[in-house]
């Protein structure tokens, strides 16, 4: 089902390379979390471990390793010479299936199990329909091209920028294939790019992505959660030296981050990345929150990524426009928009073993309080560390 390395998000190859460079000897662990409490068919796991087993075969092309030089100076020879050379090991993934419960559980050196995540998700999702003899009607499948064309469409009237984040519930590949390649035809100057490296080097859109919720997660089991959001932020300048300047707000609750995005880090990031909550709320406060630093709020860019679908889109531009820069990353509602219910569920990191140290729970704070994911004691201890009481 998996034919390249590429076949993942350009966020997980940005970590991976920070994650060599700072965290060489990080060793990390994953997990499987099916919010939408699934029932998976019998076989599934067997399924999924076959597909599994076949992506030691996946290796980077000189082609593809051409595409990342050109497209993205900003990865270093030396990783890039890293990932000519990466193999996937499928000893890192364990699956487990009990009737219809699916465990998945990945562990290994960071740099390398960093991988995963995505397109097992890919996987799982497209196994998920598969296996239940779920396909696309033919009224569907013609209709793809046009749901597509209609939403890019839309956008592309409001004079808003769009990316397409489908990646991890996609139905297939090949829906999200015909997804891209029409929002590449009809998005013009709205379509700002993919998240899915493939895609983006298959259809000559720029690839879309800076870190995700793991890297603020690994700081604070690395040094604390007072520090995590500082240190996140530090490690990434350091890295990238201005490039790829979206950071990522919510790990710890936006009202952390922001405790922490004094005026060198908001001076020095292009703007934010909302992915949980109300996103009028958020707008509000992060335009609040550059002006009591002195920042023209429309010399940044709120990136908006949760849950997006045109009509929240519209309320989201009302709101902010000709008050803030804004873009938005739509996933789901471009790659599984074919009249079939998206799954519900994620692959989050759980615990990490820094350098020197033991296994540590790893937390998410999100700003909705049911996204929460970790050791219960230990999101009880955060939410203590970082003063926020019992909500």
């Amino acid at each position: 089902m998996l034919t390249s390395l590429l076949d993942n998000d350009f966020y997980k190859i940005t970590m991976q390379n920070a994650v060599i460079k700072r965290f060489p000897y990080a060793h990390a662990r994953y997990a499987f979390i099916n919010r939408g409490e699934h029932a998976f068919p019998e076989g599934f796991g067997e399924a999924l471990r076959g597909e599994v087993d076949r992506m030691v075969a996946l290796c980077l092309t000189e082609e593809e390793k051409r595409y990342l030089e050109t497209t993205c100076p900003y990865l270093d020879p030396t990783y890039l010479d890293f990932l000519a050379g990466f193999r996937y090991d499928p000893r890192e993934v364990t699956i487990e299936q009990q009737g219809g419960e699916l465990s998945v559980v990945i562990e290994g050196p960071w740099y390398r199990t960093i991988l995963w995540e995505v397109p097992l998700m890919a996987l799982i999702s497209e196994l998920w329909y598969r296996l239940r003899g779920v396909a696309v009607s033919e009224e569907d499948e013609a209709l793809i091209e046009q749901r597509t064309r209609e939403k890019i469409e839309l956008y592309r009237q409001h004079g808003l920028k769009i990316a397409e984040f489908g990646t991890r519930r996609r139905f297939s590949f090949a829906v999200h294939d015909r997804v891209v390649k029409a929002l590449r035809h009809y998005g013009g100057e709205a379509f700002s790019g993919t998240s899915n490296v493939l895609l983006a080097m298959r259809h000559g859109v720029k690839p879309i992505g800076t870190h995700a919720h793991e890297w603020f997660m690994f700081h604070g089991a690395r040094f604390g959660f007072k520090m995590a959001n500082s240190l996140a932020l530090e490690h990434w300048v350091d890295v990238y030296r201005g490039d790829l300047g979206i950071a990522l707000t919510d790990t710890f609750t936006t009202r952390a981050f922001f405790e922490s995005f004094d005026k060198k880090f908001a001076k020095l990031f292009d703007g934010v990345r909302h992915d949980s909550g109300d996103p009028i709320e958020f707008a509000d406060a992060t335009i609040a929150h550059y002006r009591r630093l002195g920042i023209d709020p429309l010399s940044k860019t709120i990136i908006f990524s949760d849950a997006l679908t045109p009509e929240k889109v519209e309320r989201i531009r009302a709101f902010c426009q000709g008050r803030i820069g804004m873009a938005f990353g739509i996933g789901t509602n471009f790659t599984n928009d074919i009249g079939v219910a998206p799954m519900n569920m994620v692959i989050k990191m759980v615990e990490a073993r820094p350098e020197g140290q033991g296994w540590l729970p790893v937390v998410k704070l999100s700003d909705v309080p049911t996204k929460n994911t970790g050791d219960p004691e230990m999101i009880a201890l955060a939410k203590k560390v970082l003063s926020m009481g019992r909500s």
